[in-house]
């Protein structure tokens, strides 16, 4: 799943990476500082000008912790001083001398923040954490500097005004009314009163954000389950006893160590057979950020939830999911609950159904007791093996890392895009594990560079994502940087790193969105790529999953480690057909999340600070998603994706997007599959086209109708195909 890193609220963090990154000034525009400003900034910081390196790849052999905070520092001064002479122009407004000067701003600024943005959550430090935490409420406060500006506003409104006369293309058209669109959203007609309010939540929820997930990173490592005794994690692989074995010397302890992952539930948990260890970590996972200590962070999302209710109040909405969701395919609260709460009755019960089969199996083994959630992964398996006649261990050796990269995600590209893959070992890197590759097009031109940073670290966000460090624009005259990150268990040394299906499809859905980076072909930054509403963004993403069960591409890639040999014929059908196994209990673990997240954000202001503990178990009761045996993916208080990372009432777009891709999906399957023509077109068509035009009428132009709910249905396992 995409962490998809992409901050897309207002014009705070525009998803190409490239332009409108409002972030602070020179060091007086916020009172809120944590630490001296940084010192002079010059040629011999690798910021100052852009890099030379190919696409203008950042020099990270040459950046330095203190590199960042002068680089942002005067890349912030720079790009008001740019908005300033934007909005104090002279001149009668235009097109060029305002809107395209807006696209044009910025750059120093994004050279900087965009790498601070990649270390700062794939490779951190305690130097970095304080110059995030110095420039988290400086980067909010330049967005209403420049957001709130009413000449800025005057002018842009002017053209949004007269746009019908100005005989511009499609494309630039869309700029004006996405411009518009934002600047309202952002706050631009409210009093000077009201935008003063504003200008100070902002501030407060930016410095929040960084605590939150400054706290969250502290106590994903504190919960890290350590043992000094071998028989408590019977049921590993010697690989992952290994690994666990490396965890805990890299961490100077004795023993074992097995990290937690950011979901609620563990990988580890399907193959632990001692019953307390299971419960161990599962409580460990559980609890993590709710032990009343430093890195508990229950008051901070308590106070987010409220000032993003009060920001609301004061924007004319009645809830932050109302004016979050204006610019979104949902458009409405009300729409995306109405799609979710369609979805629980089938899924609940078929995860009453999965259970019940659970039960009966643990009942014929004289387990003694009732089915919990620590419980669930490990029978789960057995269950998966009785009905499908194998586990994960039979199947990781087919799956080995570099394989899955080169014979299945970049051949999959190539059979539908044309496109080919080099590695750049001599191109710099953020961290030792990190690849960089340079991308070629069909006509072997050259398309982009990607780098992928896929094993876990304590010093690294949980989860997975896509983001950029350059972004595709015409205007000015540059190549897609894109990057992938995840945080699959890195293997001992002289090992395999030997990966779960669900690895395999995480590997997939991420080169998905990079895909939809890669082959941005617009002029604005602004529109261009991944710079969607988050209920279209994850849809790339998640139809180039399946193309990892794809037959053609799958036979390609799942290959025994070892020989080299295919994974047999029976084995391969099993996998395929086991995707549909245990849905009813992954589905219901999503809805409940993304039910959990829009309770949170349909909070009216004025409610009072909530008891997160109490909120949750109540909203996941109000929405028939609070069982005993289903944790949702996320707990309030390690909700990363709502609290920091930008989908803050915006996790129903997984499956939002969903319901896309699998449309999409038995559209390829209906004209042929995987062929060039289809690739080529739905390049042509969706992936290249950003946000240069509306996106319900993209889709439904591309495909050829209204999306439909039924291929989601069917692909989940909830609706039998017809015969």
């Amino acid at each position: 799943m995409k962490r998809c890193a992409m901050n897309l609220e207002s014009r705070k963090v525009l998803a190409s990476g490239v332009v409108l990154l409002m972030g602070s000034v020179a060091a007086g525009i916020c009172g809120a500082q944590t630490q001296e400003p940084a010192g002079g900034f010059g040629p011999d910081n690798p910021f100052f000008a852009p890099s030379t390196l190919p696409f203008q790849a950042a020099p990270f052999n040459k950046i330095k912790d203190s590199d960042y905070q002068p680089a942002i520092d005067a890349g912030m001064a720079q790009q008001l001083k740019e908005v300033e002479a934007i909005a104090d122009n002279p001149a009668p407004p235009t097109f060029e001398n305002t809107l395209v000067a807006l696209e044009r701003s910025g750059q120093l600024y994004n050279r900087a923040w965009n790498a601070f943005n990649l270390v700062t959550q794939a490779n951190t430090d305690p130097e970095l954490e304080k110059v995030q935490e110095y420039e988290a409420p400086r980067t909010a406060a330049l967005a209403d500097a420049i957001d709130l500006n009413p000449k800025l506003f005057a002018r842009i409104k002017a053209i949004y005004d007269q746009r019908a006369s100005l005989g511009l293309d499609p494309e630039s058209l869309r700029l004006v009314e996405y411009d518009y669109q934002q600047f309202v959203k952002a706050g631009a007609n409210l009093s000077d009163g009201d935008k003063e309010k504003l200008k100070k939540l902002d501030e407060e929820e930016s410095t929040l954000e960084n605590t939150f997930m400054t706290r969250l990173l502290a106590a994903n490592a504190a919960s890290a389950y350590s043992t000094p005794d071998p028989k408590t994690l019977d049921g590993l692989s010697a690989g992952q006893m290994a690994a666990a074995a490396e965890e805990a010397k890299a961490h100077k302890q004795p023993g074992w160590l097995v990290p937690l992952e950011n979901t609620t539930q563990q990988p580890d948990l399907a193959f632990l057979k001692d019953r307390a260890t299971r419960k161990a970590i599962f409580e460990n996972s559980w609890n993590r950020a709710e032990h009343g200590d430093a890195n508990d962070t229950r008051s901070t999302i308590a106070r987010l939830a409220q000032l993003r209710a009060e920001k609301a109040a004061i924007l004319g909405f009645p809830n932050y999911a109302a004016w979050n969701l204006t610019d979104q395919m949902a458009k409405t609260p009300e729409a995306a609950i109405h799609f979710l709460d369609a979805l629980v009755p089938a899924t609940t019960a078929r995860a009453a159904s999965e259970a019940k089969d659970i039960q009966s199996l643990i009942d014929s083994q004289n387990g003694g007791f009732t089915l919990q959630p620590w419980d669930w992964e490990f029978y789960a398996e057995q269950v998966r093996k009785a009905k499908f006649d194998y586990d994960q261990s039979d199947v990781k050796p087919y799956f080995e890392l570099n394989n899955v990269l080169e014979n299945g995600v970049f051949y999959a590209a190539h059979e539908l895009y044309g496109l080919t893959f080099k590695e750049r070992k001599d191109l710099p890197v953020w961290q030792p594990d990190v690849r960089a590759f340079e991308v070629f097009d069909a006509d072997g031109s050259p398309l982009a560079l990607w780098y992928c940073d896929y094993f876990k670290r304590d010093n690294k966000n949980g989860g997975a994502w896509e983001d950029s460090l350059v972004g595709q624009s015409k205007l000015l005259g540059t190549l897609p940087v894109v990057y992938n990150v995840a945080n699959f268990q890195k293997p001992a040394p002289g090992q395999p790193a030997l990966l779960s299906f669900d690895d395999v499809t995480t590997m997939f859905h991420e080169f998905g969105h990079a895909l939809h980076a890669m082959f941005a072909n617009t002029e604005y930054p602004s529109l261009s790529g991944t710079a969607v509403p988050r209920d279209f963004v994850e849809f790339p993403s998640q139809f180039n999953e399946h193309w990892a069960s794809y037959p053609a591409v799958f036979r390609n890639y799942a290959r025994n480690f070892k020989t080299g040999e295919p994974m047999p014929a029976d084995l391969a059908a099993k996998v395929v057909k086991a995707r549909t196994f245990n849905q009813g209990y992954d589905f219901t673990e999503i809805l409940a999340a993304s039910e959990l997240d829009l309770e949170w954000h349909t909070l009216p202001a004025g409610a009072p600070l909530e008891n997160p503990d109490t909120f949750e178990q109540e909203a996941l009761e109000k929405t028939h998603l609070w069982i005993s045996y289903v944790p949702p993916r996320y707990r309030s208080s390690y909700f990363l994706h709502i609290w920091e990372e930008g989908y803050q009432a915006g996790y129903y777009a997984y499956t939002w997007s969903e319901m896309l891709d699998d449309d999409a999906f038995q559209w390829f399957e209906d004209h042929g599959g995987m062929t060039r023509a289809n690739g080529d077109r739905f390049r042509q068509m969706v992936l290249s086209r950003g946000n240069t035009e509306d996106l319900e009428k993209m889709y439904d132009a591309w495909l050829g109708r209204k999306p439909s709910i039924e291929p989601l249905l069917k692909n989940r396992g909830l609706k039998q195909a017809p015969q």
